[in-house]
């Protein structure tokens, strides 16, 4: 039999403002810690040298986690010319340099080509998987990885500032899977000058943005304190593009079983994904059909 984890059942979501120098899972660990929590998750993976919103899952909510890690993102980044690094960022070494600069209206002209549906590929210090071993422990072991063209979806990317010369400040909304490395290291290559991150910052992911946002500091202070789950957001906070359904007592029973349960009306339709309340608590997300939402996801908030 499994052991239990320790800690409390509370649940939720906290939007924290990611200081640089922690990766996410270090970040999710210590408000994990904080709030005693027995589970925790985040919905998407910011760099170690990055800063901005991290969404972090308490309890139910990470069973929530799927439906904001496919949710578009937003980012502020800033780009330095004239260098390539193994990293495709300013933690990385530097492997090329050109003295050529482009010109505003050049940088502007060659975003035109990231935009909409492409392929990009991954840089060489990711996550990805290579064989079933990681690309950056490849690359830190000093080997260069094949890694495939994955697609993505780019809604929006454009220049926002031009500082001097060297550098270029450029706003980027993407879907799912996005690498701002893999963008900024692509256009130096298409600008013919090379190029690298050295500032990068996630603005709102999904339903979560940084006006929500807490320091990382202000949760390591105050954890244990008794108002410090005032601070989450609801559960269904993710769920916010499904359609809400209501159902009966009788059909809540029947979610908390697992059990498809018939719903009232509402503006889903036939195979669509959708989430069922009672009494404006969450009690599953499944796929509604007919008048019954079959459910997938069962939320234990009792």
């Amino acid at each position: 039999m499994a052991r239990r984890r320790k800690g409390r059942d509370v649940s939720g979501w906290l939007v924290i403002d990611k200081p640089a120098g922690l990766t996410s899972n270090a970040v999710v660990n210590k408000v994990r810690w904080a709030y005693g929590a027995r589970k925790a998750g985040h919905a998407g993976t910011l760099d170690p040298a990055a800063t901005g919103l991290l969404a972090v899952a308490l309890g139910e909510a990470t069973k929530t986690v799927p439906f904001v890690a496919d949710a578009l993102k937003a980012y502020r980044f800033t780009v330095r010319f004239g260098q390539a690094t193994d990293t495709d960022d300013a933690e990385g070494r530097m492997i090329a340099e050109c003295p050529d600069r482009p010109s505003d209206d050049a940088v502007t002209a060659a975003l035109a080509q990231f935009r909409g549906d492409i392929l990009q590929v991954p840089p060489q210090y990711s996550a990805v998987k290579i064989d079933g071993e990681r690309a950056y422990d490849l690359a830190r072991a000093g080997e260069t990885s094949d890694i495939a063209a994955r697609p993505l979806y780019v809604e929006h990317l454009e220049l926002v500032d031009r500082p001097d010369p060297d550098h270029a400040v450029l706003d980027l909304i993407c879907g799912k899977g996005g690498y701002v490395r893999s963008i900024a290291r692509d256009l130096g290559r298409n600008l013919g000058c090379y190029a690298h991150v050295t500032i990068l910052r996630r603005l709102w992911s999904g339903p979560f943005d940084l006006e929500n946002a807490h320091s990382l500091s202000e949760i390591e202070t105050r954890a244990g304190d008794a108002d410090l789950d005032n601070l989450l957001l609801p559960l269904q906070t993710a769920l916010a593009d499904l359609p809400e359904l209501t159902c009966s007592a009788d059909g809540a029973t029947r979610l908390r079983n697992g059990n498809p349960a018939p719903v009232l009306a509402s503006t889903a339709d036939y195979g669509d994904a959708a989430w069922a309340s009672y009494l404006g608590q969450p009690l599953a997300v499944g796929i509604y059909r007919a008048g019954t939402l079959h459910p997938s996801r069962v939320f234990n908030l009792d």
